[in-house]
């Protein structure tokens, strides 16, 4: 059953042209612009630097935003109600469009990692498994909070608040600056939301190779956890 849903929430999130857009054309837009236009200064090489951000803000944009719209508007034309007349649990529900995040998360690494590799992007060869393993958890945390956000709300109401979110966390979550330059009292709230948290120990796995430590993983977990069990108890149908 999980398999079964998690393939046809993929199919669906893949033929969509908005969710094509923000998980996949912006990121691509943002890797490319961002390393060929020297318009905001970066530490050296830019690709090594803006690589790992933009690998964050896809997880992001699939997981969390595409989810939550995606859930939202379904509740609103009725096909969570209809899904709730099969055997379809709601843990399962909530666990297959997790699994479909995870899926389409897949499909943007292999493009983003494509495009940075032609425009000179080196990895260190020692994070790629912490990078992985950063990226399932990145997953599982947004895609949680994704499903708590479209499941409890009006479909227009996820609508505003998710792109909301979504530009906040992008300009002052850790993703598009680093904690370091942002200002004093932000920058430590930052490490502790999942945007930085995956920002952050992505660039030190892929940048520098080193293991992403205990915060980042005790902070994506948090979020994970804590997501998930809130929107196994507050998923409406309709």
């Amino acid at each position: 059953m999980l398999a079964a849903q998690a393939r046809t929430e993929t199919a669906l999130a893949l033929r969509n042209g908005e969710q094509v857009l923000l998980t996949l054309l912006i990121p691509l837009a943002l890797l490319v612009g961002l390393t060929t236009l020297r318009i905001v200064p970066m530490p050296g090489p830019r690709v090594d630097f803006v690589t790992p951000r933009v690998l964050a803000l896809a997880v992001m944009s699939s997981a969390f935003t595409g989810q939550a719209i995606a859930l939202g508007f379904d509740r609103r034309y009725g096909v969570i109600k209809r899904l709730a007349a099969t055997a379809l649990p709601r843990w399962l529900l909530a666990a297959g469009r997790v699994v479909a995040a995870l899926a389409v998360v897949v499909v943007q690494l292999v493009v983003l990692g494509v495009v940075a590799a032609l425009l000179g992007w080196h990895p260190a060869a020692a994070g790629l498994g912490w990078a992985l393993l950063l990226v399932l958890l990145g997953t599982f945390a947004f895609g949680a909070l994704g499903v708590l956000l479209g499941g409890a709300l009006r479909a227009e109401l996820v609508l505003a608040v998710a792109n909301v979110v979504w530009f906040v966390l992008l300009l002052a979550g850790g993703i598009a600056l680093p904690p370091g330059s942002l200002p004093a009292g932000l920058a430590e709230v930052v490490t502790f939301l999942p945007s930085g948290a995956l920002a952050e120990s992505l660039r030190a796995a892929l940048v520098d190779g080193a293991a992403p430590g205990v915060q980042p993983v005790a902070v994506l977990l948090g979020w994970g956890v804590v997501g998930g069990l809130l929107a196994a108890r507050t998923t409406r149908l309709t």
